[in-house]
Order: structure tokens, then C-alpha cells, then sequence
């Protein structure tokens, strides 16, 4: 069975400093995002020229599009140092206190997975990113008392994968709500090429487009796959990558035409064979291939949801009829529309 790891957007932890040696310094170095890269490139422009700390960003979208890049890039064009943490990290008031009283002026503070804070955590967040003061509290009892402590003009930078779950008081802290969206094949094409030039790997037209086209609208998917063509390629051909040898590479991870592997064509298979293209029930899915419900949830749905072969409904997941299409599957009373 092959990896689910391979075809994840979540960050591995083998690969974070690989992921750093191709990541983009500057706005005009980073790919895609086209309106999201001209609304920053404006905040930051406009705040350079008033020598003033930039509006807070909330960045949101799927893993692995660019979030903390986007992040690092911020800083480096505004001229200023670079704090990141994680919601996960910050589990008590004191954790963020620190990180809070440390902030020097106009710097930028950046906390991944931001949904994920502590309530009382979030709470003490809100004046900080309002009126730019931290409140403690002093003793306890009827002899308590608030401290403030002002704090310079900072930039908080925000990122989610599930801008759902962001609390309503927080995202109105935020003065830029931008969204991260899956990659075009040109572009994700264009990062092939820019990665492979970085690793000194060499390869042609064909194998980047190869590539680009099972990589899930995604860069950091795209990156991990040409990671495991250029192994392929240095033990199995001469160490060029060209269409033919990507293709070989790609098909022995099980990976196909669209990004889909193994696991995401046995959902689909058993949805449509199975159960006559649903609604079937997530549960029943899991217990029917034999994988997690939430690695289902989390890693394979929300691809092929934006493929259009799969919908959720309230009685659960059904089949669509491009899914029925591509997989060469009869749809019980209709005639197929595909060619055998």
C-alpha cells in the first residue's frame, strides 16, 4: 500500500528544511495568488511609505499553498524581524505574554494553525491586536488588579486551515482576510521548475507538466513528488527527468493522471461499485477499505470533492457522474457515457 504521507499537504517532519531551501524570499518570487499577491504588495508598500507597522493578515486555505511562506515574505519586504509560533503552542496566558512583551516595533508575529488557541489565550489576544496592550492580572482574590503593559505597533499574521473554526471576535481584528486557492497546472508548473533548478536536477517540459498534473493543486504535494522522481530518476534512468521516466516514478508510488492513489480510487470504487454510488456513510467507507475515517476526511475528500467526483450530502457520500465516467463504471440505470 502506498504512503498516504505522499499525497498529504500537511508538512512531514523529514522535509521542513527542504521545504525552506525552495522557498520564495520575495512577492515577485512567489507563484500564483495573483489578487492575493497585489493586495499584500499594497499593504505593505502603503506601509512602508508611512513608516508605520502593516494591518493584520488572516491567510486561510487549504495545507501546503503557501501560508507561512507568504508569512516570511511579509516580513522580509517590510524590512523587519520574523516571530512565528503555533495556536497548539501557545497553551497558557504566560506562554503568550512572553512572546507578546518581547515584540519590538513594527515586527511581524505569525501563529500557524491559529484556530487552534486556548480560549483564554485568544482572549488576551484581542487587546493586543487592538489597542496593542497586554492585560495581566495581579494577585488574586479581592485584591486583585489589572496591569496593562503597552507594547509597540506590531503586524500579527494569522493561518488556518479551517477558517470555520476562527472565532468571530478574532477575524474582526484582522484588517486583510485573504484566501489561499488550489494551484493552476501553469503555475504549479512553473514551482516544478523553479525547485528542480534550486536542486541542479534536470529535466524537461514533460516531466514538470507530469508532475504539476498529479500534485493536487498543491506546491508542498508537488515538491514531495518531484523529491521522489529525482530518486527514481538517479537510480533508475540517467538522472534526467522527462515525461516517460515522471510517468514510470509517479505510477510506481501509485499516484495516477489526477493525484488520485490507491486509497482515493478504492473510496471512490467502493462508493460507486460497492454501495451503487451512495449516499454511503463516512464510517461505512473506512470500515469498507480499511482506513482511518478522519485521514479519509481530512486527506482524500476534499480533493475529490473539488475534482466534482464526489458530494457530501446529509444522508452521506455519493458518487457523481464524471466519478462514474472516469472510473469506467456502469451507474445502476443509465447507460454508460464512456467509451470502453
Amino acid at each position: 500500500m502506498p504512503d498516504p504521507r505522499i499525497i498529504s499537504a500537511d508538512p512531514q517532519d523529514d522535509e521542513r528544511q527542504f521545504e525552506a531551501s525552495l522557498r520564495p524570499r520575495t512577492l515577485s518570487e512567489f507563484i500564483g495568488q495573483t489578487n492575493l499577491k497585489e493586495n499584500l504588495s499594497i499593504a505593505i508598500q502603503a506601509a512602508k511609505a508611512r513608516g508605520e507597522a502593516m494591518d493584520h493578515v488572516l491567510l486561510y486555505g487549504p495545507p501546503g499553498l503557501g501560508k507561512t511562506t507568504l508569512a516570511s515574505i511579509v516580513a522580509a519586504e517590510l524590512e523587519v524581524s520574523f516571530e512565528q509560533t503555533a495556536g497548539p503552542v501557545l497553551q497558557k496566558k504566560l506562554d503568550l505574554t512572553g512572546v507578546l512583551t518581547a515584540i519590538r516595533s513594527r515586527q511581524v508575529f505569525f501563529v500557524d494553525e491559529i484556530h487552534r488557541l486556548m480560549p483564554d489565550v485568544e482572549e488576551m489576544l484581542y487587546s493586543a491586536l487592538e489597542d496593542y496592550r497586554v492585560d495581566l492580572m495581579i494577585g488574586s482574590g479581592p485584591g486583585a488588579r489589572t496591569h496593562s503593559i503597552p507594547i509597540p505597533r506590531f503586524t500579527a499574521i494569522g493561518a488556518t486551515t479551517r477558517a470555520g473554526l476562527v472565532s468571530a471576535p478574532l477575524r474582526s481584528r484582522f484588517g486583510l482576510v485573504l484566501r489561499l486557492n488550489p494551484y493552476e497546472l501553469a503555475d504549479l508548473q512553473t514551482i516544478v521548475k523553479r525547485s528542480a533548478r534550486l536542486l541542479e536536477v534536470e529535466m524537461d517540459e514533460g516531466g514538470s507538466e507530469e508532475i504539476a498534473r498529479r500534485s493536487r493543486g498543491t506546491p508542498r504535494i508537488a515538491n514531495r513528488l518531484l523529491r521522489r522522481v529525482r530518486d527514481y530518476a538517479q537510480v533508475r534512468a540517467d538522472g534526467r527527468i522527462t515525461r516517460e521516466v515522471a510517468q514510470a516514478a509517479l505510477d510506481m508510488l501509485e499516484v495516477d493522471s489526477y493525484g488520485l492513489d490507491e486509497i482515493d480510487q478504492k473510496v471512490m470504487r467502493t462508493i460507486l461499485e460497492k454501495y451503487s454510488g451512495g449516499p454511503v456513510g463516512l464510517n461505512t467507507i473506512a470500515a469498507s477499505i480499511g482506513e482511518d475515517a478522519a485521514t479519509i476526511e481530512e486527506v482524500y475528500e476534499p480533493y475529490l470533492i473539488q475534482l466534482g467526483f464526489l458530494d457530501r450530502t446529509p444522508r452521506g457520500r455519493v458518487g457523481t457522474q464524471l466519478a462514474y465516467n472516469y472510473f469506467k463504471v456502469s451507474r445502476p440505470g443509465v447507460s454508460p457515457s464512456f467509451d470502453w
